[in-house]
């Protein structure tokens, strides 16, 4: 059975009652403005820039597209997945397009689990790298992990809690392939459904896991409801379990290399998006040689994108914050770089920021691709 909401599913109940995030303290209006390179774009939630020419490469993730932006604002299919399929995590390296592409286990069946490391060479031929979704079926790396109220919470008392969110369990089977990180024969995989950042060997495809991440918990307050289906339905929680803890899965997003040689992943905390039990996103970071984790900077709103500067400054897409932080790279100060809509990506190529924004459940046709002057 899945025992959350899909990524982005699970942020639909609440992105339709949260309001613009605002300005945070010594926001910076001194950057250029944006320029549209490309818009009308159907649920773009991740893009690279090539070190070569500057392309843009975007993912359309809900029409299954991986997609070059043109000079003259257009773009063009380099590849179309299955239907009902969702492409993300495009990441480049030597001419070769890496992304990954997965669908959910339909009906909770985990053999209907697809997701994979896929790149297209210099040539145009596509290459199925490796069976993300068959390791989380060999390994389901968060298997041991427990998630939902711990032991000082009665049986008697969670006979009065909804049957989903399930009120405890362990990490169950599901693989989500997300977010893609490159670094010589390895490509790093950010699964928001396995709670886990994978290695995949680029010559061999062997998987194994580098980390799972840490549940993210959060104390229930007095008259939370919680979403119980797809179609915002909530209830109030029980009495008995208001000042508990709830242990929701971490939702690992994208992951980023900076220039101290770690990971740093954005996290979100697998319930509710909006502020009601507060921001709980986060960002951790890696240690890519032992998996140790780490967290690096927390209380954040939603966070799905990551890029970081040559001088360790980090730029986070908060999607229901509808604004980019700028974090300096000692996490002590955090501003915001840009206020905009919907933002879901950010990649920094020399001086200059791209991102995609406009991302909206209302029309998810609204998606763009911006770039501003660091």
């Amino acid at each position: 059975m899945k025992t959350k909401f899909p990524i982005v599913a699970c942020i639909a109940v609440a992105a339709m009652v949260v309001p613009a995030g605002p300005a945070l303290a010594g926001s910076d209006p001194e950057h250029s403005t944006p320029r549209t390179l490309a818009e009308g774009l159907v649920g773009p939630l991740s893009l690279t820039v090539t070190y070569d020419e500057e392309t843009v490469l975007v993912t359309q993730n809900f029409a299954g597209l991986l997609s070059r932006v043109n000079d003259d604002g257009s773009t063009t299919a380099l590849y179309q997945g299955k239907e009902g399929w969702d492409v993300g995590g495009v990441e480049t390296r030597h001419g070769t397009r890496y992304f990954v592409e997965s669908a959910g286990a339909g009906g909770g069946d985990p053999a209907a689990l697809q997701g994979w490391l896929k790149a297209i060479d210099p040539q145009g031929d596509i290459d199925d790298l490796a069976d993300l979704a068959g390791y989380e079926r060999e390994k389901n790396p968060d298997g041991a992990q427990h998630y939902g109220f711990g032991p000082e919470v009665t049986d008697a008392c969670l006979a009065e809690w909804p049957a989903f969110p399930p009120a405890r369990y362990q990490g169950g089977l599901d693989s989500h392939p997300y977010g893609v990180a490159i670094q010589g024969d390895t490509a790093y995989i950010a699964d928001a459904g396995a709670n886990a950042i994978l290695e995949v060997d680029l010559d061999s495809g062997d998987v194994s896991t580098l980390a799972v991440l840490p549940p993210q918990p959060a104390v229930i307050p007095a008259g939370t409801r919680i979403p119980v289906d797809m179609e915002g339905t909530t209830v109030e929680v029980p009495a008995c379990v208001v000042g508990h803890e709830y242990a929701f899965e971490p939702v690992p997003t994208d992951l980023e290399f900076g220039p101290d040689g770690r990971l740093y992943v954005t996290t979100l905390p697998g319930g509710p998006e909006d502020p009601s039990l507060g921001a709980r996103g986060a960002i951790f970071r890696v240690n890519p040689s032992t998996g140790s984790t780490k967290v690096w900077a927390e209380d954040l709103l939603s966070p799905t994108g990551l890029a970081i500067a040559d001088d360790g400054d980090v730029y986070v897409a908060s999607m229901f914050g509808n604004e980019i932080i700028e974090i300096d790279d000692s996490a002590s100060h955090r501003k915001q770089f840009l206020a905009i809509d919907g933002p879901a990506a950010v990649e920094i190529r020399g001086n200059s920021l791209y991102a995609t924004a406009g991302f909206s459940f209302a029309d998810p046709t609204q998606g763009k691709v911006i770039k501003i002057g660091l």
